[in-house]
């Protein structure tokens, strides 16, 4: 019996003045996958990604969504139906601990409750959420420490636990690694590889070490369209794609 994929783009448009931005971009991303989108600085990446959160109107195409259209649905509604993103810069409230960045990402999914009397059950509950979403990214240890004290990585790692704090089905990730080191770049590859068991992943990153060690199917989008979508392997052969973008980097 077939899946059906758990995120359909089809012909998506989004035009600045005479600039396409996207271009009847095609897109497929499977349940349980983790799933690259590549492409060269100005390709429209990042508006691709804007379009599927809903932070950007598309001129013309459909987007569906776990088998739903949501071409035409706000953030907060595609994040109640599992739609998640993280940003590609870090986007955290830096005079909050980890704690509470965590728990307000939480109470946001919840709502408020106007039962007073079950309010501090209720908080308490949420704490130990945010704590064990914490954990989950890395930042156990650091549940006291403001964010604006963690280092950029831990910044990085804490916008994933934002993300994750909805429970999505899909999380999209725009550049993860994006100002990491060596080392840094690594714990978050572990990390995003540790969430394939529990979310689809469609990431945007520059860093192709990390892509091809992570991604089950790469996507190309060049000048607006997906020119190639595959397995890393056959993604890594295609002439195509090595004229207009990877180049020597394979």
């Amino acid at each position: 019996m077939s899946t059906a994929p758990l995120l359909q783009v089809n012909g998506l448009v989004k035009r600045f003045g005479a600039l396409a931005a996207t271009d009847h971009a095609n897109l497929t991303v499977e349940p349980g996958q983790i799933h690259a989108l590549i492409g060269p600085n100005g390709a429209g990446k990042t508006t691709l990604i804007h379009q599927i959160s809903g932070a950007l109107k598309p001129d013309a195409g459909r987007i569906v969504f776990d088998s739903q259209d949501v071409t035409t649905l706000p953030i907060h509604r595609r994040v109640h139906r599992g739609l998640a993103r993280s940003y590609q810069i870090t986007n955290v409230f830096l005079r909050l601990s980890v704690l509470d960045n965590l728990a307000l990402a939480l109470q946001a999914v919840d709502g408020s409750s106007l039962r007073f009397w079950k309010a501090a059950h209720a908080e308490a509950q949420r704490l130990d959420r945010a704590a064990t979403v914490a954990r989950r990214v890395g930042l156990g240890a650091r549940l006291d420490a403001l964010a604006g004290a963690l280092s950029h990585a831990e910044q990085r790692q804490l916008e994933v636990g934002l993300a994750l704090a909805s429970g999505p089905k899909l999380l999209l990730l725009d550049e993860p690694l994006a100002g990491m080191g060596p080392d840094e770049s690594q714990r978050m590859v572990a990390l995003l590889n540790s969430l394939r068991s529990e979310t689809t992943l469609l990431l945007v990153e520059h860093d192709m070490d990390a892509v091809f060690q992570l991604a089950d199917a790469i996507s190309v989008l060049v000048f607006g369209k997906v020119i190639a979508s595959g397995a890393p392997a056959a993604i890594r052969e295609d002439a195509e794609v090595r004229r207009a973008y990877l180049g020597d980097e394979v």
